[in-house]
């Protein structure tokens, strides 16, 4: 072990994976950065994952693995917190069981954080059709224009505009700015990866961006992106809700305005999944009165040049009467 290189906790969730978590943790093996610990979280699995990891173990003794038992199932979210406090390494990275990542992730991630010393480093990644072996390159791709960003704002800006994928998967995050700014996630949801980073970033002060592809995320037949049901809609509302309460405590103007933009960006991001989801008109109508009772712009903002005329024709067609808006939303989306 490496002890000239800052230690790195790699947290990996622990529940029916049982087909993938061999892949998994073969990757964090092969790592060309050695000095790492692996923190594994059993969130009540009922299948034969833990059987997997433990002979991974024994024939593995020289890495660094700790292992934690849920005493009942509590969610990705809950897993997560635990592995946070259970991380004692000066950076956290969070792996997904069913994902891998290439053999030089952490050295490329690590190498980068060291030489700008942000809070959070940001690579690339690919995506892995299993259903027509097919690849894709940046699937959730990092689009921001810079390398480096040392301003709040500028962060959070590029964030709004979707310059940051919202997972919290392939990020090299400082253990200590999550501690000390209390940034968990919160239980019961589904899309929880949105609303922690939503919450990370409006206290991130410095951000480092790699263009290496660094993660593999695998697209199978268990993926969330391909079994959303309205459960996790209305987790989506939920999400709405905090990012209304952000808005509303917030203090600092120009961040207020960026926090309103990134709510009627998610607003219609939400619309477009629903409807490509469940084609249920009246329930896209419904959560489109729901939305309108949130954040939105208000008659001033139409004369305000923060927000573009994209984003005013957004708002505008999200607060028209909402069976009208459902109507006109399924005409744009379908023609």
């Amino acid at each position: 072990m490496n002890t000239n290189k800052p230690l790195v906790s790699i947290n990996i969730p622990v529940f029916k994976c049982e087909k993938y978590i061999l892949r998994c943790l073969e990757s964090v093996k092969n790592q060309t950065f050695k000095n790492f610990e692996i923190i594994l979280v059993n969130d009540c699995t009922p299948d034969k994952s833990m059987d997997v990891i433990q002979k991974f173990i024994q024939q593995n003794s020289d890495l660094s693995i700790i292992i934690y038992e849920h005493e009942k199932n509590s969610g990705l979210s809950v897993v997560r917190n635990t592995g946070i406090k259970l991380s004692k390494g000066k950076y956290i990275y969070f792996l997904d069981s069913d994902d891998e990542i290439t053999s030089d992730c952490i050295e490329l991630l690590i190498n980068s954080a060291l030489k700008t010393d942000a809070q959070i480093t940001i690579a690339q990644n690919r995506w892995i059709n299993t259903f027509d072996n097919t690849t894709k390159d940046f699937g959730f791709p990092t689009t921001a224009g810079k390398k480096y960003y040392s301003d709040r704002l500028e962060i959070f800006s590029v964030y709004s505009n979707g310059g940051f994928p919202s997972s919290s998967w392939n990020k090299l995050i400082k253990r200590d700015f999550i501690i000390a700014n209390e940034i968990y996630f919160v239980p019961g949801l589904f899309a929880q990866d949105e609303l922690w980073f939503f919450h990370l970033l409006l206290k991130t002060d410095t951000l480092a961006v790699i263009n290496e592809i660094t993660y593999l995320y695998y697209l199978h037949g268990e993926s969330v992106i391909f079994n959303r049901t309205k459960k996790n809609f209305e987790n989506f509302l939920t999400i709405l809700e905090y990012f209304t309460q952000s808005y509303q405590n917030e203090n600092d103007e120009r961040l207020k305005i960026l926090i309103k933009k990134k709510i009627i960006l998610f607003k219609e991001m939400v619309l477009i999944m629903q409807w490509k989801a469940l084609k249920d008109k009246d329930y896209l109508s419904e959560n489109i009165s729901r939305m309108q009772r949130l954040v939105k712009l208000n008659f001033s903002d139409y004369f305000n040049p923060e927000f573009s005329k994209g984003l005013k024709k957004k708002n505008f067609f999200q607060n028209i009467p909402s069976h009208l808006a459902a109507k006109l939303f399924i005409w744009r989306f379908e023609r």
